[in-house]
């Protein structure tokens, strides 16, 4: 939790993460006592009724709140790395916005099989403040109206549910009307959203104990494989190949997160498959090798700049999660290991579905684009003289493996 201090002047100094986002726009005093300060917009849509601190486990109770006195408005949830949003009307949940890159439109339908990598980044490219994704495939009719709804009712019950797991964060709800032209209403009360999220959190954690990872990567056993339900028959038939992730498994299935997960562990308890933390061989061609030359470039990179700079780790991994399209399609889920380096296989596996010329420019774009960023630190942290071949290594890694695509 960030300090800060009053002076004697009744002066308050903020801290930059703070005051940034809220800008030189003015503020008013919306409530205050002996123990807190709240602070809001004057000229906010809607008045800050109730904010705090959102502790692990407690959004049932927030939500039993805002049902029980019937409150019309919108609740803010800050989290790492994004802000979810909540539509009340009369006490009941009906809608629901994200600024999660997984949690958007457009990778709701990938994730469901609707649409091609290739075709997402094409829509990504059009996307704009006047046309979000939506209605610009309403206006291309990229997809069936009825896939349309189906995406978007799967977005908002997943950008609901996945709250029910996220860790400490802040909150504000706005007392406001709703405009209901622009909102999909949910057919499901916010009593029953609360008992089916309760229900979905216990059972996940049951699931992930023989999962254990997203990211492992599930292998067949071998066993005599006998009344499979159609789901679990295709899950079995991609995980042959022991190449995708659980969580590309999901994808590949058109499945979204959760019902993968439940499918998966049913496979695990009949042992049908078992979890690797490696798929069953290396990246193969020019993908191997430029993700080698990169990874080689990003452990030596990060060995010298965390000695000085042990907020550096932390850096990278914003950086990755701010990355614009079309890196951020390339690098999404993508964690820092603990040695600097990238996951090359949820990379390629992000990449999956490309012609092999896009695949190949995309990646070492992406990875340049990171190795920018990560320029930028060396240059901050370090002497010139030590910053330089550093730099200069960059620059030939670069390069290299401009050259090798190109003359590929």
């Amino acid at each position: 939790m960030t300090e800060v201090q009053i002076d004697k002047g009744g002066e308050v100094k903020l801290p930059a993460e703070i005051y940034r986002p809220l800008g030189e726009q003015p503020l008013e005093v919306i409530s205050a006592s002996s123990g807190h300060l709240l602070l809001g917009r004057p000229d906010a849509k809607g008045p800050v009724h109730i904010s705090g601190i959102l502790e692990e486990g407690a959004i049932p109770d927030l939500l039993s709140y805002f049902n029980m006195f019937r409150k019309t408005g919108i609740l803010t949830v800050e989290l790492t790395g994004g802000l979810k949003a909540l539509y009340f009307q009369q006490g009941e949940i009906v809608f629901a916005t994200s600024t999660f890159a997984s949690e958007d439109l457009g990778e709701v339908l990938f994730s469901l099989g609707k649409i091609e990598k290739d075709q997402l980044l094409k829509l990504r490219g059009m996307v704009s403040d006047v046309t979000p994704m939506g209605k610009l495939l309403v206006e291309l009719a990229a997809i069936p109206p009825k896939d349309l709804w189906l995406a978007a009712r799967s977005q908002v019950e997943h950008i609901i549910y996945t709250l029910f797991s996220a860790e400490k964060s802040s909150f504000y709800f706005q007392l406001m009307e709703i405009d209901q032209e622009n909102i999909l209403r949910l057919s499901m009360s916010t009593q029953n959203i609360i008992m089916e999220g309760l229900r979905r959190l216990d059972e996940k954690a049951l699931f992930m104990r023989k999962i254990v990872s997203l990211d492992y990567f599930p292998v067949e056993t071998g066993k005599e494989l006998t009344d499979l339900s159609q789901p679990e028959a295709q899950m079995m038939q991609i995980a042959q190949a022991g190449q995708y992730s659980a969580r590309d498994l999901f994808r590949q299935l058109g499945v979204r997160e959760f019902d993968g997960i439940r499918i998966l562990y049913g496979l695990l308890e009949r042992r049908l498959v078992r979890m690797e933390d490696t798929p069953t061989s290396e990246i193969e061609g020019i993908l191997g090798q430029v993700m080698a030359a990169y990874n080689s470039l990003f452990k030596l990179i990060f060995v010298r700049i965390s000695k000085i700079s042990p907020q550096f780790p932390q850096e990278v991994a914003q950086s990755l999660r701010d990355l614009p399209e079309p890196y951020s399609f390339v690098l999404r889920d993508v964690e820092l290991q603990e040695d600097g380096t990238l996951d090359g296989n949820r990379i390629v596996a992000n990449l999956e579905g490309l012609e092999e010329g896009d695949k190949n420019k995309l990646l070492s774009d992406s990875l340049c684009e990171v190795a920018f960023m990560q320029t930028m630190a060396v240059r901050r942290d370090l002497e010139p003289e030590q910053a330089r071949p550093l730099i200069s290594r960059v620059q030939e890694v670069t390069t290299k493996t401009r050259d090798m695509i190109e003359g590929n």
